[in-house]
This record gives structure tokens, sequence and C-alpha cells, in this order.
């Protein structure tokens, strides 16, 4: 047995070093993927311009649009940039933040990693010190008065002034919070729910000023009435119908085949058809609508008898867009016009209206009184140009939204971090054990915000970050940070640099749950057939990996 004892030494010994070689490989994905969005952080930051899969050019600051456009094969690496995607569906803001405290926190764990740390320690230490991260958020969070426009305006500049409209100055902001208001459904106990997707819509029209831009009170879409010349193409306080049915002849289901004996029964055949759609509309024409609104078709027939009784009608539109309708004017979409009543039309828009912007028509169903959908409409120079506003439009709703979900706020411009990390490095003393360490890497690992903006904003990064953590190490002001934009240390209540509690808690769970997955990977396998060239020799049989070959790293051949 003693013989044998130093060969399972050995192999431990090896397997260690194997699975060590992985984590370093893993963190250095990691850090690649942080390095490449990491001067896109903060007011003055860098833009990056990416050419797409089709080709096009996007230029933005936005780090889910940069990292989803790039194409990465190792698997850490792509697991990081998922995280960019989750933060941007959950809170719609701080996605280079998470990259950027994600790669950090791997960062300060490779040296433990090298002193052969278990990381199922690492990432012990991690946890607890999330535990506390979000203990201190909870104490230093302000609560904030939604009703109050202009600590909501100020709040939602600060968190898009980052971006490339942050130079237009109060639009982006004051369109956000107009739309998110507008669409806002109240939940009772003071809470609001906005259905950013469903009820509000952006529609990007080239040509005008981006200070054109403006939130209706009701919606718009890309279509014109059907009969331009027979129907009215403005109605004021019109009563509107929205059908999700054909104004048409029934066909069958299946293959239908009619044998006619007689040339008069082809004629009642006909007459059949025009008396079907004579009734449909007779249903519709009832109610005494002036516009109506179908998803599907609407036959020749049907315009005439609906144009003859001066109403104006719009066929095949989408369903999200006649759900937007129907929020705005408090329609109810029928499905069979014999249902049809009274409450179903809806009669609170103020202005039903056709017009042409550019080439194309547009129609506005606006004014509506107390509408529960909008649409955003951005006019601009170029098609990049709306691209990159409706990016950052659809961020500052996001922080629009959270803070009617979680009225919050927190100090931005790194103070955040700075006292965060001032709170786990003094408790950081009271942690026993082996996780000490590890613990106060975390601490010193948030510091990594407040010293990106610092070196985005081109000052000196030591001299800065030694001025914050002195303010910060007694804890007598928490909300000292950095001003982005002139670079100086300031009180973020005073310059209105704010942070919505919601973006912040999200970004510390995602960053630290994801370097925890990511520490506790010690092998990758390939489960990727290669393609083999034609006329090549039958694949070999697989081999079994020996404890020498352990150091080399190979995948098993196929």
């Amino acid at each position: 047995m003693a013989l044998n004892a130093p060969v399972l030494v050995l192999k431990d010994s090896l397997k260690r070093e194997s699975g060590t070689k992985v984590h370093h490989a893993n963190i250095q994905a990691a850090k690649a993927v942080a390095d490449i969005i990491r001067t896109t952080l903060g007011p003055r930051s860098m833009l990056k311009m990416l050419l797409d899969a089709s080709g096009g050019i996007v230029v933005t600051n936005d780090g889910n649009a940069i990292l989803r456009e790039i194409d990465i094969a190792h698997p850490a690496a792509k697991s990081m940039i998922e995280l960019s995607r989750t933060q941007d569906e959950e809170v719609g803001d701080g996605t280079t933040s998470v990259i950027v405290l994600a790669g950090e926190m791997l960062h300060v764990a490779e040296a433990f990693i090298d002193k052969h740390y278990h990381p199922t320690v690492i990432c012990r230490a991690y946890t607890k010190a999330l535990e506390d991260a979000l203990a201190v958020l909870d104490k230093i969070a302000m609560p904030v008065d939604v009703n109050d426009r202009a600590a909501m305006l100020g709040l939602v500049k600060s968190s898009i002034g980052t971006k490339f409209t942050g130079q237009f100055g109060d639009l982006i902001a004051d369109l956000a919070i107009d739309a998110t208001t507008t669409a806002g459904v109240d939940l009772g106990q003071g809470m609001r729910e906005v259905d950013i997707k469903k009820y509000i819509k952006v529609e990007k029209v080239p040509g005008g000023q981006l200070e054109d831009s403006r939130v209706l009170k009701g919606v718009m879409f890309n279509k014109d009435v059907v009969a331009p010349g027979k129907m009215r193409r403005k109605i004021v306080n019109p009563r509107i119908i929205l059908l999700d049915c054909p104004v048409e002849y029934k066909k069958g289901e299946n293959q239908t085949n009619a044998e006619l004996m007689k040339e008069e029964d082809w004629q009642v055949l006909l007459e059949m058809e025009e008396e079907y759609i004579k009734n449909l509309c007779a249903q519709i024409l009832k109610f005494k609508p002036d516009l109506v609104v179908t998803e599907k078709g609407l036959s020749d027939l049907a315009i005439h008898y609906l144009s003859k009784a001066g109403v104006s009608a719009i066929r095949r539109l989408r369903k999200t867009d006649n759900n937007r309708i129907a929020k705005a004017c408090g329609a109810v979409i029928v499905n069979r016009p014999e249902e049809l009543q009274e409450s179903d039309v809806g009669t609170r828009a103020g202005l039903f209206e056709v017009k042409k912007i550019g080439d194309e028509f547009f129609t506005f169903i606006v004014d509506c009184k107390d509408p529960k959908a909008c649409t955003v409409l951005l006019r601009g120079a170029s098609k990049d140009v709306l691209n990159e506003v409706e990016r950052n439009l659809q961020d500052a709703m996001s922080v629009a939204r959270n803070i009617l979900k979680n009225p919050k706020l927190l100090p931005g411009g790194g103070a955040t971090e700075l006292t965060v990390s001032a709170a786990l490095k003094q408790k950081s003393s009271s942690v026993e054990g082996v996780e000490k360490w590890p613990y106060e890497a975390a601490a010193l690992a948030f510091e990594a915000i407040p010293r990106t903006l610092a070196q985005n904003c081109g000052l000196n990064v030591i001299r800065i970050m030694t001025q914050l953590q002195g303010k910060h190490a007694n804890g007598e002001n928490a909300w000292v940070g950095i001003d982005g934009r002139s670079g100086d240390i300031v009180d973020m209540k005073e310059r209105k640099i704010w942070d919505s509690y919601s973006v912040k808690a999200q970004t510390f769970k995602t960053a630290i749950e994801a370097a925890c997955m990511l520490l506790r990977i010690d092998d990758i396998v390939s489960g990727i057939k290669k393609k083999q060239a034609p006329g090549a020799s039958a694949p070999k049989q697989p081999q079994i990996e020996q404890e020498g070959d352990a150091d080399n790293e190979q995948m098993i051949p196929e």
C-alpha cells in the first residue's frame, strides 16, 4: 500500500491543477468580456460601432446592445453575455455595471484559486457578502414620492445621462415619464404596474428634429382608410368599433364543391353572399359607428356599404395595435358582429385623423380621456440615430417603471458601491475562519464601479479613489461619489445623481450569483462533433485520459 500512496497523491494534485487551469480560463474569458464594455460606463463614456449580422451598423454604448452583437466561442464568456440580457429584461438598466462587477468579482477570486482555496469556500463568502450588501442598500435607501415629477425627472435623467441622448437634456426623460404614467395600472396599496411591451409603442419616423418627438394621448399606426376618396380622414369624437373577424363572405373550411343545375342558381348563390355581407354591415351600422377597425379582411361590398353610411374603415391591423386602441379609447374587441353591444363601442377618443408623414400615411387616434395605452412618436435625422434613441428610451421607461413599482432611491456616481464596500470591510473583521479573506476581496471588488467611472472621466484614479475611500471609511456621508461629467467629488443629493433601488439590487444579485456559478465550474467538456472532411479516414476510437495527460487540458477526441 505504501508503494501506491504517492501515485494517489500525484493523481489528486494533477486533477486540482487541471481544475485550476479551467478556473483561470473562465476568469480570463469573463475579464475579456468585461474589458470590452468597461469604457461604456458613465456619462463620459465611449461609443462602440458594431457591424451586425445583416451588414448594418449599430452605434451605441448600451452594454446589452453591444454584447448581443458579439460572437464569442468560449462558454464562460457566453454565460457572461447572458447576464447583460437578464439585467435588461428584468430591470432594463445597469447592463454595463453588472458585467464590470461580475468581471471584478472573478478577478479578485483568482488569487484565492492560485492559493488552492476551494471554490465553495469563496462562493460561501461571496453569498454572505451579497446578503450584507443588500442590507446596506436597505439602510441607505431613500423613499421617493412618485407624484413628485421633479424627483422622478432627476432620477430618470441621471440613469440615462450616461447614454447618447443625455446631451438632449430633459427630452427623453420627459417622454419616458409621460409614457409610463399614462400606461400605468393601479394594483392597490400604492403599487403600480406598467407593461411597457404591450401598451407603449415606440413609432420611429425618420425626418424632422428629435425635439419634435412626443407622447401621444392615444395611439398611432402605419395604416390608411381602405377607400381614401370616399371615407373621412378626420373625425372629432369618433365612435369606434374594433373587430377580430373578417367582414366578407365566409369560405368553407375545406375545399367545397357546389354543383349547379340551372343558371338561375348561380344568381341565387351570389345574392346569398351579398345578403350575408349586407346583414353583417347592418349589424355593425346599427350602433352608428364613425370608425370600424378589423384585424382581418374587408370585402369590396362591405367597403361600399360602410362608405355609403359615412363610416371610415381600416383593415388588417396587427393584434397588438388593436389591443392598444382598445385600451386607449375604451372599446372592446368583438369576435362576431352579431354579439356587438353598446358597451363595446369606444367613445373616449377625442380625434381620429389620418396624416401623411414623409411618403406614408399614419392613423392617429388621439386626445383620449384617461388612456391606458400610448404611442411615443420619435423623429430624428437618420435611422441609426432613431435606433439609438429608441434603445435609450426603453432604458428610461424601464427606470421610470422600476420607481413606480418600488419607489426607493440610492445615490449614483459610485457612492452606493463605496458605501457597501466600506461597510463590508468593517464587517470582515467579525467573519471567522478561512472565509474572511474572500469576503474582504468581495468588498474591494465593489470599488470597480467608481474606479471605472474615474477612469472614463480621464481622472487620476489612485488620487480620486483614495479621497473617496477616506470619506466613506468613517461612514460620515454615504452620498459622496463622483460626478461623471466634471469628475468632481460631490454629494450626490445636491447634484441629483440618483439610481433606482431595484436596478442596484438586481445588479449586485446577478453579478455575485454569476461569479459563484462560474467559479464552481472545474471542467469544460465539448459535446460538439467536428465536421469530417470528405475522403478522410474513419474516426478514431475514444481514448481514456491517463493521469499524465491531465496536464495538457485536451478534450477527449471522438
